[in-house]
């Protein structure tokens, strides 16, 4: 660099290339590309001493898919990125920050931060390059992973506070990361040509654009692009440019260069919140509903890890039991390899999608299998004389639930006997008859069919905080009959806080005991054609849309003692196909079941919905009226909750702006969202579809999308995207969504505010189901006896009060110790305490990288900690 003449603007080419594991085409396809292509990266880095960095994208699955291969090569690779020539991680993959989770974009952090380590350093730049938006929480995140700099491109604009490319971006927990923006794209020094007036007029075109919203005489030009191989003329285009822009200076670099010349700057703008703009940079604000089926798997699997198998395993650990961390990062890097902006957007190729779809169905596996493993080496150490039910709780306080088990047992009748040595009343739902061989081929192998039998009961008691009860399955005189759930005979049912009607077309009308109202149409359909691609929705121009309002709906309502059952079914007729939407022809349906089931002494509704899509080119959203009209709507993000305006302003004048995307108020969830005012709220909960907008004259209905039916990856011109295609114009006829599709949300009736309602807490509930697990003398896998016992009831922590929300609770990574995470989603600070174990010492809080802090005071185990509105924070213990 040229160090006497210190007004020549700088700048700085940084070599790298943006590596999509998987998009149009497969992650073998890309993975054949790669070996080509580290190959020469790595043969340019060792010998041309002018090449000095190269930055491979910011996530370490690159390597894992390398090595795969070139296992050889490992060392080559580590002395490379000990030298700073490599430039890897900070990330596992590069993440998606609107439907992922807060611990998937932590774990991918950690993992990546792990990989990174083994063979030197990560980059320690918060590098989003391409994600669709960025999420509020960002910046404590990555604070969290003492990351101070992030690098991305999409979401921003002028309204959010500044036109230049270089500011602080601030969460509401006073976190702050220096953002190095990409105005164009990370893609503008790709394939830089050599011929000087080709070169002039690409250059002269990012230049302006630079140096408009730079606040140094730092600019970068990032020389790579997707899947690009190096550019081996590099230092001949570097003295074209030279000779073309003599006052400017040219050179290789890397990103934090230009870093260190940012923070000379003390009069940089403040940001805060989330970059959801498609003014200059296509965010896709309806790309969160495409594949459902995917998402949805996505987010169940992510539940089931961070609300009950890390907790459980942690519960095991405490016990004496072995914490399975390989076990389990396997499954994080699984659903990991999902999380990337292309495939957890499912803006793919259909074989890419099915790839996708297996490794879900692989990730839940292992997770289902590795829950079943934990909660029978638990209760295998119980000392008891008969066979045995435990319920698991993994909420930090007790919960009294009604809770339906299977019992497999060769009595004919029983009784269930707590820990106390009280008899616990039950219902007995359903009784089949059990083949001895489907629970151990052993038993017939000798010669013995006597059948077992499959008792499904329902009870309902309180189980401790964090841990788990059991009961002994006690032979009784008599034969047990399954008397089910029985037939109401009306279409109505009556809880402690609702009396629910289903009327005739399937909707529900539900008065609200507590805060004596009543809403109507909840539940009603609402359908319209979608001439959108992968990307985003885009509807039919002056179309009329359908609702179920008129549709004839079979009904079946049951009940007993602890809860109710509605079984409701309706077919929506809907056209086959845009070709018939635009004709006004009717010739093909929707099948919905909604099976809503309500605990009585509980406020939570739940709705399965088992749908059977013949349809193709449509939108179906289920529409939740809560008469109550809405300026904003509350809903979740990583670690906290996130309040948006139910119309975007921008929706005056995108047109007039050229904005690349209308920007309509969908948006995104990850466990509720919800619409309040002075006296009280409605809050739908989500185990599944994660996209919603509010919708209704006086903005009062929250419309949930169920599914979109699209067939072609890319198109151009749509409605709330003029112009090019995203993408590619690729059919993608699996993403018709032709055939069933299961999903699961919730709806709560509240007095106030979703915040003084604890929403969060309510949806941390939700999402945390009771595990049970019943223990007989017989079992296909054979395990020995573990040598510990365990006791009949345990709890491993608790709650001193209801100001947080649990994330999760794990053991640490590098040491012997469990990690307890939680953080506030209030508007308000709160005091958070929890009652550890009183042999609970060496307590510290941890940053998010699990490094510890300061140590906490604590009396017998009781600590306490102060915690903002949407910060999150962990302890050691």
């Amino acid at each position: 660099m040229n160090k006497e003449d210190v007004e020549m603007k700088q700048a700085h080419i940084v070599p790298h290339m943006h590596w999509d594991r998987e998009w149009y085409f497969t992650t073998e396809e890309s993975r054949i590309l790669l070996v080509n292509n580290m190959e020469e990266i790595m043969d340019k880095l060792e010998n041309d001493p002018d090449y000095p960095y190269y930055v491979l994208d910011g996530q370490t699955s690159i390597l894992e898919d390398y090595f795969a291969v070139k296992p050889e090569n490992e060392e080559r690779v580590r002395k490379l990125v000990q030298e700073g020539k490599l430039i890897i991680g900070p990330w596992y993959t590069q993440t998606d920050e609107m439907v992922v989770g807060a611990e998937s974009i932590v774990r991918n952090l950690l993992y990546g931060h792990k990989d990174s380590e083994a063979f030197g350093a990560p980059m320690k730049i918060g590098y989003l390059p391409d994600s669709f938006g960025q999420s509020a929480q960002m910046p404590q995140i990555f604070n969290g992973f003492d990351i101070h700099y992030s690098i991305f491109w999409r979401g921003t604009s002028e309204r959010h506070g500044t036109d230049k490319t270089e500011f602080h971006w601030e969460s509401e927990d006073g976190s702050r990361v220096l953002v190095q923006l990409f105005p164009l794209g990370y893609a503008i020094g790709k394939y830089l040509p050599e011929d000087e007036e080709a070169l002039q007029k690409r250059i002269d075109k990012y230049f302006g654009v630079l140096d408009r919203g730079a606040t140094t005489d730092h600019i970068i030009l990032p020389n790579g692009h997707d899947q690009m191989p190096i550019q081996e003329n590099i230092h001949t285009i570097i003295e074209k440019l030279q000779r073309l822009y003599p006052d400017r200076e040219f050179f290789l670099s890397r990103y934090e260069n230009v870093f260190k010349e940012l923070e000379k700057n003390d009069d940089l703008p403040l940001l805060s919140g989330e970059f959801l703009d498609g003014k200059y940079m296509r965010v896709h604000r309806s790309i969160y509903s495409t594949r459902n089926d995917i998402k949805a798997a996505n987010t169940r699997v992510e539940n089931k890890l961070t609300n009950i198998l890390e907790p459980l395993a942690s519960m095991a650990y405490s016990l004496g039991f072995e914490y399975h961390h390989g076990l389990i990062e396997l499954i994080w890097k699984e659903i990991m390899k999902n999380h990337a902006h292309d495939s957890i957007g499912c803006c793919c190729s259909d074989k890419v999608h099915r790839e996708i779809v297996n490794r879900l169905f692989l990730a839940e596996e292992k997770t289902d299998q590795l829950i079943e493993f934990y909660k029978r080496k638990i209760t295998d150490a119980v000392q008891a004389d008969h066979d045995v039910v435990t319920a698991f709780n993994f909420l930090p306080y007790e919960r009294e639930e009604v809770i339906t088990d299977k019992v497999v047992t060769k009595l004919e009748s029983f009784v269930m006997e707590g820990n106390d040595g009280r008899e616990v009343p039950f219902e007995v739902l359903e009784k089949n008859v059990l083949d001895p061989g489907l629970i151990d081929r052993q038993i017939v192998h000798y010669g013995n069919y006597d059948p077992f039998y499959e008792y499904t009961i329902q009870w309902k008691d309180k189980l401790p905080s964090m841990g788990y009860k059991t009961y002994e399955v006690k032979p009784e005189e008599g034969t047990l009959a399954a008397e089910g759930l029985r037939p109401s005979g009306k279409p109505e049912v009556d809880t402690d806080h609702y009396r629910i009607q289903v009327n005739s077309n399937g909707t529900l009308t539900i008065y609200d005991k507590q805060n004596d109202v009543e809403i109507h149409d909840v539940l009603l359909l609402e359908n319209g054609g979608d001439d959108g691609d992968e990307y985003d929705y885009s509807p039919l121009e002056n179309e009329t849309l359908i609702y179920s309002r008129p549709v004839d709906a079979e009904v079946h309502v049951y009940e007993n003692e602890y809860s109710a059952e509605l079984d409701i079914a309706l077919d929506l007729p809907v056209p086959a196909n845009l070709e018939s939407r635009k004709a006004g022809n009717i010739d093909s349906l929707v099948s919905v079941q909604w099976k809503i089931h309500v605990a009585k002494h509980k406020p939570v509704i739940e709705v399965k919905a088992d749908i059977n899509n013949q349809a193709g080119d449509h939108r179906l959203r289920v529409l939740i009226p809560t008469q109550i009209a809405s300026a904003f709507s509350w809903s979740d993000n990583q670690f906290g909750m996130i309040k948006r305006d139910v119309v975007d302003s921008a929706m005056d004048y995108w047109e007039e702006e050229g904005w690349d995307e209308r920007p309509d108020s969908i948006y995104p969830m990850l466990s509720y969202v919800g619409l309040s005012d002075d006296k009280r709220g409605v809050t739908l909960l989500t185990n599944s579809v994660r996209e919603f907008e509010i919708i209704g004259d006086s903005f009062d209905t929250i419309a949930v999308t169920l599914f979109r039916s699209v067939g072609v990856l890319g198109k151009e011109e749509l409605v709330r995207r003029p112009g090019r295609p995203s993408g590619i114009k690729l059919p993608t006829p699996d993403s018709q969504m032709i055939g069933r599709l299961q999903l699961d949300f919730a709806l709560v009736l509240h007095e106030g505010s979703l915040a003084d309602a604890g929403a969060g807490r309510i949806a941390k509930e939700y999402t945390t189901p009771v595990e049970t697990y019943n223990r007989i003398p017989y079992n296909a896998m054979k395990l020995n006896a573990s040598g510990l016992e365990t006791p009949g009831v345990y709890s491993l922590l608790q709650e001193g009060n209801d100001g947080a929300v649990l994330s999760t609770l794990k053991k640490a990574e590098e040491e012997d110790r469990l990690l307890l995470r939680f953080f506030n989603p209030k508007e308000k600070e709160e005091e958070v305490a929890f009652q550890l174990s009183s042999k609970a010492e060496n307590i510290q809080e941890a940053k998010l990288n699990e490094v510890p802090q300061e140590t906490i005071p604590h009396q017998e185990g009781r600590v306490s900690v102060s915690l903002k509105p949407n910060q999150v924070t962990s302890i050691l213990f």
